[in-house]
């Protein structure tokens, strides 16, 4: 179980890291002057790498996920609240993977309607998310 576990958390780290780096691309390609083409395709480039990359690290993440929740019993039974709690903010991560996606879409269309400020508050949440997710495993409030 050990070995599930420390997957999990490597693969979970993984994609927490493209959720923290890809809104700030947003936030850059927001910037980016009208007449610079080769700079904003370079930001899409990297964009376009990174979903592909958060994607693919987020199956194995989620995969040894349900394999230590339904596998050895992890969170069943009473006293365990907190798990819910935990698989509602994997969900809501999940869907802001998802929005992430739909954003990429809309650049490389050309109809991003946010300001970089927008972009900028909106890269603040899989912060907060991952603090909830981590104070609710850890300490199990409920």
């Amino acid at each position: 179980m050990l070995w599930i576990k420390s997957l999990h958390i490597v693969f979970v780290a993984s994609w927490f890291a493209g959720l923290f780096y890809l809104p700030r691309i947003f936030v850059n390609l927001a910037m980016v002057p009208a007449d610079s083409v080769a700079e904003r395709d370079r930001l899409l480039l990297m964009a376009r790498k990174l979903l592909r990359f958060m994607t693919i690290i987020a199956i194995p993440a989620m995969a040894f996920g349900a394999w230590l929740w339904a596998g050895y019993g992890i969170g069943w039974g009473p006293g365990n609240g907190w798990m819910h709690a935990k698989l509602f903010g994997v969900l809501l991560v999940m869907g802001y993977h998802l929005a992430c996606g739909v954003m990429l879409k809309k650049f490389v269309r050309g109809e991003q309607s946010h300001s970089h400020v927008w972009y900028r508050w909106f890269n603040e949440a899989p912060v907060i998310l991952m603090l909830v997710i981590v104070c609710l495993v850890v300490l199990k409030p409920f």
